[in-house]
């Protein structure tokens, strides 16, 4: 019995102590259950999500060298309420020492922050500077430079910050390339500052340079609010924007722009444009001008500048036309084989010994030719070579208006060029009708016959070289193209193709102007332009411009445009047009003085850099 009672006694202690113990662990469970659930002692998620922006992509010219590229810019701020005030010098100096900012400037900053609260130190950071930053920010707490305050209860400290706030813009070469490669205008998307291309390559290829996707980073918060990834994080690999190579050699560019820059002060000329195309792919290898522009700094006085004139400023290109219009009659068989043309002059020298200058009536207008013959009557070769109008309008009425103005078009003129490059003009041609008036009476068209020699229209710069490219691509027309590849993020690459020719002019007619054109440049007009070794063809054109009452004044645009080839298969057509050129003399406003010399430079240089070699 004694046995049964201490058995019974031993029982009821153990079960109070297991009740006791579960009452313990109950009150436990209970006490931490309502820390945790209680909202004043909230724990925040212990999820982060982290974005990494992405930039948009380059652009880099066709010998690899990067033109535009954009960079990440952050912003570092601080909150002025968790400063230690006693530990506020060291602040300045490291902070000073890690950003290369000027002590001076941020007390200054301190100073003018009266409220205490988020006070914004710097907000253009590079990415290396940002990373320093980051790492200042984890000594500063270790060294107690930010002390915690207790905010609605809760104690909490906020330091050095630094978070990225979007991209800038960086242009390696300055104004080199301008205006054809272009600029951007920043935006503000999801609060970060984005760039969008204003104008040039910049605009054009906008939407493939900012394919973009920002990286995503997702996962458990560590208690140094790190990221702890696992099975169920998130990482997505940022994606920048496409590159864009460009047809371009830097190098080659930047000698052509000297070259223009050089003769612009010697011509006193109010702009030099030079145009450089690959008659076997269509790749332009120059698009120079000397109004260029730094588009990492635009001024208000460069805003005339940010237009791309080869493209989108039309003007009357004068006797450059000649060539264009007399191809077309010759490919229509209306030329008759040695056949001799009036120059409506007596052939004779007058009371100074000089030869007169021919003159005709084309309805109620007097024309008159620029050069001296000591001819009454010209050959074809002459009309071509010494630059006659009367000629040239002469051979132009065996043409309709119709196949006048649909000739203009198939040469490529009254419409874009298609070259890939925003803004082109088009310039303008006379209509059918004004070109056609007075055919049924048989009488001369004075409309058909200013257009034949390049006045009464207009047209730009890319357009005549798009035309000149017919007379080395055995007639057929080659469309102009700046954009070499495009290639993504990822890898992938999209090269640019050749735009199938179209052919505007027989073989044959094409190679007989070919060969007139070469003639000029060896024997008439052209002669400057002259390189043994060589085959070069082209024609000077000096046209006057327009004031600004639409009346012309004495002041010229005069231009040069041909081809020039080796015997290796190298050919491109080069184009050179000087604005208001002045000069020292007064002959320097034709286009043998002002842009021939400077088609002869720009083909040294070719030759100099190996895109062409003489035969010895």
């Amino acid at each position: 019995m004694i046995e049964d009672k201490n058995y019974e006694t031993k029982t009821k202690k153990t079960v109070v102590v297991y009740m006791l113990i579960i009452a313990s662990v109950f009150i436990f469970l209970s006490v931490v259950f309502f820390i945790i659930y209680n909202e004043k002692r909230r724990i925040p998620n212990q999820e982060i999500t982290r974005n990494e922006l992405a930039v948009r992509g380059d652009i880099i010219s066709a010998d690899g060298f990067k033109l535009a590229t954009s960079k990440k810019i952050y912003k570092a701020y601080i909150d002025t309420r968790f400063i230690d005030p006693y530990k506020l010098e060291l602040f300045v100096n490291l902070f000073s020492i890690y950003s290369n900012m000027s002590k001076q400037t941020i007390y200054s900053k301190l100073q003018a922050q009266k409220n205490k609260g988020t006070l914004i130190l710097s907000h253009d950071i590079d990415s290396k500077t940002a990373k320093d930053l980051k790492e200042l920010g984890f000594k500063l707490r270790r060294l107690g430079v930010f002390q915690s305050q207790t905010v609605n209860g809760n104690k909490i400290l906020i330091g050095l910050s630094v978070d990225e706030i979007g991209e800038d813009r960086i242009y390696s070469y300055g104004e080199s390339m301008t205006p054809a490669l272009g600029y951007i205008t920043k935006t503000m998307e999801d609060d970060k500052r984005r760039v969008n291309g204003g104008k040039g390559i910049e605009n054009i290829y906008n939407d493939i340079l900012n394919d973009f996707k920002d990286g995503i980073l997702r996962g458990s918060r560590d208690v140094l609010s790190y990221i702890s990834f696992d099975k169920t994080s998130i990482i997505r690999e940022r994606l920048d924007g496409s590159t864009i190579e460009l047809t371009i050699p830097l190098k080659l560019q930047k000698h052509i722009e000297m070259i223009a820059d050089k003769n612009q002060e010697r011509l006193l000329a109010q702009e030099i444009l030079v145009v450089v195309m690959d008659n076997n792919t269509g790749n332009l290898l120059t698009v120079a001008t000397t109004n260029r522009y730094n588009p990492n700094k635009i001024r208000t006085e460069d805003y005339e500048r940010l237009n791309i004139k080869a493209m989108e400023f039309p003007f009357e290109p004068g006797s450059v036309m000649k060539p264009i219009t007399i191809s077309m009659v010759l490919d229509k068989n209306r030329i008759k084989k040695n056949e001799l043309f009036n120059a409506h002059n007596s052939g004779n020298r007058n009371s100074k010994g000089e030869y007169p200058k021919g003159s005709i009536k084309v309805d109620r207008y007097t024309i008159n030719d620029d050069h001296q013959f000591d001819k009454q009557y010209l050959t074809l070769e002459d009309i071509v070579m010494f630059s006659s109008n009367i000629g040239t309008l002469t051979i132009a009425q065996r043409l309709s208006g119709r196949e006048f103005y649909n000739d203009l078009l198939r040469f490529g003129f009254n419409k874009p060029t298609g070259i890939d490059l925003p803004f082109e003009k088009s310039g303008i041609v006379p209509s059918v009708g004004r070109l056609s008036a007075g055919e049924a009476k048989g009488e001369d068209n004075i409309y058909k016959a200013t257009v034949s020699y390049g006045h009464g229209m207009t047209a730009t710069v890319m357009q005549l070289i798009k035309a000149y490219s017919v007379f080395s691509n055995d007639g057929k027309i080659i469309t102009p193209q700046i954009m070499k590849s495009i290639t993504s993020a990822n890898g992938v690459k999209y090269t640019n193709i050749k735009k199938e020719d179209e052919q505007v002019i027989s073989k044959q007619t094409a190679n007989q102007m070919r060969e007139l054109l070469i003639k000029t440049v060896e024997k008439g007009t052209g002669r400057r332009a002259f390189i043994e070794g060589l085959q070069i063809g082209g024609k000077t054109g000096t046209a006057k411009m327009p004031d600004a009452s639409g009346k012309y004044a004495k002041e010229y645009i005069s231009s040069f445009f041909g081809f020039v080839d080796d015997y290796d298969g190298n050919s491109y057509t080069v184009g050179v047009s000087t604005l208001r050129p002045k000069g020292t003399a007064w002959f320097h406003f034709y286009a043998s003085e002002s842009a021939v010399p400077v088609f002869r430079e720009t083909v040294e240089t070719l030759i100099n850099l190996g895109y062409l070699k003489p035969k010895n």
